[in-house]
């Protein structure tokens, strides 16, 4: 296919891949990626607006080695991506509607155009399938469109969410190939299926109400949406990351206490939720909608669980609507001051790729910058 020889060759045109190409100056760099055109990914993300990073970003917000993610982020922190884009004309917008903290672009178009133009020096090979990878002499990458070598080679290719958008395994194949070890994968940032105990949330499908969840020694509070399948929306997706089984805590009035119930005012009356949501409630603990001051100790501690209900998800929604890969390449077989392979000259793994994954809010996005960003930076 093509007798050059580069130096760097990346596998992945999405986030981390174009980031890492635009910092590599002075070298002969490919893009090899199955998508016809560059930043699948980035395009629809934040509902097509890209939200890029959060004005809030700790190494807390992400489940991986911490040590890494930190020492990662003080190479190339939240407030320098912000700083580089301004300082490149592009202009954001800082928003709390979703998720606090979340910096937006007006499209998401503008990000990409801008990578494009900065990765002008690479040579892209698009509507390219990667099919497998071998090292004799340099790197010899196999595609659909025949073999591309290079002396260093870069794989962000992210994981297996999005797979509409051509997302797949093969970075872990490769990763596998050169004897890394593969924290296990799952769908993360994603909606949960439920159990036969609360089927009451499919018959509420299309109601969203803020509350607060507890999983796993995390707790966040914001919006649950009821959906057909069980229940979506930001607090869910984020519980969904350190989700792994067992039941989680819900407190469905987060800003309201049981005690200032008190009259002969029907309790659906006297909740701050939808009535919707509290005749399907009730009917779930087995209560009937009767006056506060008629209610039993028995009634009142049936519906004490309004603060505090205890589910166990049946499972996710799956990678075809996961915003990302929980788990993927062992970091600990990675040298972090640049992510290059403990187990393999010449090889690099940056982005979704490996195990870190980010809560939702533009922590994902930051992860694939700054990772790139370091990796870069040690190979100029």
């Amino acid at each position: 296919m093509n007798s050059k020889i580069f130096d760097i060759a990346v596998l992945g045109a999405g986030a981390s891949g174009l980031f890492f190409a635009s910092q590599i100056k002075n070298k002969s760099l490919c893009i090899i990626d199955a998508n016809k055109e560059i930043g699948a990914k980035i395009k629809i993300s934040g509902g097509g607006r890209c939200n890029i990073t959060n004005k809030r970003v700790t190494e807390h917000n992400y489940l991986g080695d911490k040590n890494l993610i930190k020492n990662t982020f003080e190479s190339f922190s939240n407030k320098d991506l912000v700083n580089y884009l301004k300082q490149n004309n592009l202009q954001l917008s800082l928003e709390d509607k979703i998720v606090k903290g979340q910096y937006f672009f007006k499209k998401s178009s503008v990000i990409i155009e801008f990578l494009k133009r900065e990765i002008s020096h690479a040579k892209l090979f698009l509507n390219t399938k990667i099919e497998d990878v071998e090292f004799k002499e340099y790197y010899e990458i196999k595609t659909s469109k025949g073999i591309i070598k290079a002396k260093k080679l870069v794989v962000a290719l992210g994981g297996e969410s999005y797979r509409s958008i051509g997302a797949s395994d093969i970075g872990f194949d490769i990763a596998k190939k050169f004897e890394h070890s593969i924290e296990r994968t799952s769908p993360a940032l994603v909606g949960f299926t439920v159990q036969k105990d609360q089927f009451w949330f499919k018959e509420l499908s299309g109601l969203s109400l803020p509350v607060k969840i507890k999983v796993d020694n995390k707790e966040f509070s914001q919006d649950l949406l009821f959906a057909h399948k069980g229940c979506s929306g930001p607090v869910i997706l984020n519980a969904s990351l350190y989700w792994k089984k067992g039941a989680l805590e819900i407190d469905f009035l987060p800003n309201f206490d049981l005690k200032k119930l008190n009259g002969n005012a029907l309790i659906s009356s006297k909740l701050p939720v939808p009535k919707r949501f509290v005749k399907a409630f009730l009917q779930s603990i087995n209560l009937t909608d009767k006056a506060i001051s008629k209610m039993s100790n028995e009634d009142k501690e049936k519906l004490s669980s309004i603060k505090n209900y205890s589910f166990s998800p049946a499972g996710t929604f799956g990678y075809t609507k996961a915003e990302v890969t929980k788990g993927g390449v062992d970091t600990n077989e990675i040298d972090q001051n640049n992510f290059e392979s403990l187990k393999q000259k010449n090889l690099y793994f940056i982005g979704e790729v490996l195990d870190v994954t980010g809560e939702l809010g533009g922590y994902n996005f930051q992860w694939a910058f700054s990772s790139a960003y370091k990796c870069a930076k040690s190979l100029n």
